[in-house]
């Protein structure tokens, strides 16, 4: 998409183009993007509580959603089953509900594709573990109700800086007790000298997965004033006055922090 030399750069958009490569995009955007997936799902295994609800917020064409759907249901796929491990065994055959939230349209079609082949192939067997609802909207306009899961992958750094606060707030409100967020962004650092270092190994990790210097150039062009990154501390502090104390960091790369919060 920023291979070529397209004058003015737009604004970045999860448009059409963007969504049928999204996978290869991200795959070499976002170190451990795998990884991360399959430890959330076993994370959302751990922490699932029966009769309550998963919200995705900002869920893309639903890489997370259908592993974790893998995981609730007795028969999987050989290709979901990669991506799982044994810990995720526990919660197979459990009746559950996902609700998918994502602003792109086109995403969320990419999204209904997947859903429909999946019950395809469910419809071929006696139990059918549960059900993900998809809805086109904005992650912060969405009311979080009996959740026990709520899970936002690089997605606050899109919302307004000002409406962050309340994102948060709402999703802390709708959680049951012993109910967790998962949050995954990318960061800044408090320390100029650390943030360029970080800058310079994420520019090197793009590099070494086959980027060159003009497509890093204009992605980073485009994302201006679209993407914007906060301090790991900024989250620690929004998280804490929203109320959750148990706030953990389990997985971070250079300008790449994942983050569980248990209420």
């Amino acid at each position: 998409i920023f291979a070529l030399k397209k004058e003015p750069v737009a604004p970045f958009e999860f448009n059409e183009e963007v969504t049928s490569v999204f996978d290869d995009m991200i795959k070499r955007s976002v170190p451990f993007y795998m990884e991360s997936l399959k430890r959330q799902c076993q994370l959302t295994s751990k922490f699932y509580q029966k009769g309550t609800i998963i919200y995705d917020l900002g869920c893309s064409h639903g890489n997370l959603g259908i592993i974790i759907d893998a995981a609730f249901n007795q028969n999987i796929s050989s290709k979901a089953n990669s991506d799982i491990n044994e810990h995720s065994g526990q919660i197979r055959g459990t009746s559950y509900n996902m609700i998918a939230v994502d602003s792109s349209l086109p995403m969320m079609q990419k999204y209904q594709g997947r859903i429909k082949d999946i019950d395809n192939h469910k419809s071929k067997q006696p139990d059918k573990a549960g059900n993900i609802f998809l809805v086109c909207g904005l992650a912060e306009d969405i009311p979080i109700v009996n959740a026990s899961v709520v899970i936002v992958n690089l997605t606050m750094q899109f919302i307004k800086p000002l409406k962050r606060e309340r994102f948060i707030h709402q999703i802390y409100d709708g959680l049951t007790e012993g109910g967790i967020l998962l949050l995954t962004e990318k960061i800044i650092h408090n320390d100029e000298r650390m943030s360029c270092l970080e800058q310079d190994f994420y520019k090197r990790f793009k590099l070494e997965n086959g980027y060159s210097e003009l497509e890093i150039s204009r992605k980073r062009e485009a994302l201006e004033n679209i993407l914007i990154p906060e301090t790991l501390d900024s989250h620690t502090i929004r998280l804490k006055k929203a109320g959750f104390n148990t706030i953990n960091v389990w997985l971070k790369w250079f300008n790449f922090a994942s983050v569980i919060a248990i209420k």
